[in-house]
């Protein structure tokens, strides 16, 4: 993995011409695009660690490091987005970019004729509809009080989420085996471990369930609520990745098969 992180970068800096960095040309060059030491100094890192880390060898790059070399380099939001994917790092941008995608966001479950939503890596609902609101109230009906509503503190910190969810127990162990496989290696990363550690302090049924290492795909499947009169309504669950913003999930509750 650090090779090819290497790899990556080296082939990216050889791309980047002094002058677009704001540098002189410096005279003659054996190779074209910045060298070492000048990205180095663009980045405020040692050439030394530069070197090392274009070598493969086991050294760490902070997320704020990575978004400095993804500045300097000039990367596209896909290039950005494979150099944090390489070195393992949650990306800080994702998080400011959300506010922006809103109003496409938006667009795109009012346009779906079911109950949909889309979370973030934490589980915050970015978007949901007004068939979402309905269905699953005291969390996307402005329920769970201000900010942004979450998925988890609204299953394990609100007493209506037993209510509404039909065998609460068992929804709510997968939900926390689904979470631990979405978040991976990131989970010591903020902002999860904040959320993490919030949840295991605020709810010791999310401890118990959180240290049982429960590792589940996010597949779908049914899902059962019941409404405010005790009907139970089942739905089948789809959940999509979005292509360009891979951190970020689409979830539509189907009507379920007769």
């Amino acid at each position: 993995m650090h090779t090819t992180l290497g790899d990556y970068i080296r082939a990216h800096r050889e791309r980047v011409t002094p002058a677009s960095a704001g540098l002189s040309g410096g005279g003659r060059r054996r190779t074209p695009g910045l060298r070492r030491e000048e990205l180095a100094q663009l980045c405020e890192v040692s050439p030394t660690w530069l070197t090392w880390l274009e070598q493969g060898r086991p050294v760490a790059a902070s997320a704020r490091l990575l978004a400095r070399l993804a500045d300097v380099l000039r990367l596209s939001v896909a290039e950005r987005a494979y150099l944090f994917s390489l070195a393992g790092r949650l990306d800080p941008q994702h998080d400011l970019d959300a506010g922006a995608a809103g109003q496409g966001l938006d667009a795109l479950v009012r346009a779906i004729n079911a109950p949909a939503y889309i979370l973030d890596r934490q589980w915050d609902a970015l978007a949901w509809n007004a068939d979402a609101a309905a269905l699953l109230r005291g969390w996307l009906d402005g329920g769970q009080g201000a900010g942004t509503p979450n998925l988890l503190r609204f299953m394990f910190l609100q007493a209506q989420a037993r209510s509404l969810t039909v065998d609460w127990p068992e929804r709510a162990r997968r939900l926390v085996a689904e979470f631990r496989a979405d978040t991976g290696r990131h989970a010591a990363q903020e902002p999860l471990a904040s959320l993490i550690a919030e949840l295991v302090a605020a709810s010791e049924e999310f401890h118990q369930l959180w240290t049982l290492q429960d590792v589940v795909g996010r597949e779908g499947g049914a899902r059962r609520f019941r409404d405010a009169a005790g009907a139970e309504h089942t739905f089948s669950q789809v959940t999509l990745h979005l292509a360009q913003r891979p951190d970020l999930k689409l979830v539509m509750l189907l009507p379920a098969p007769g």
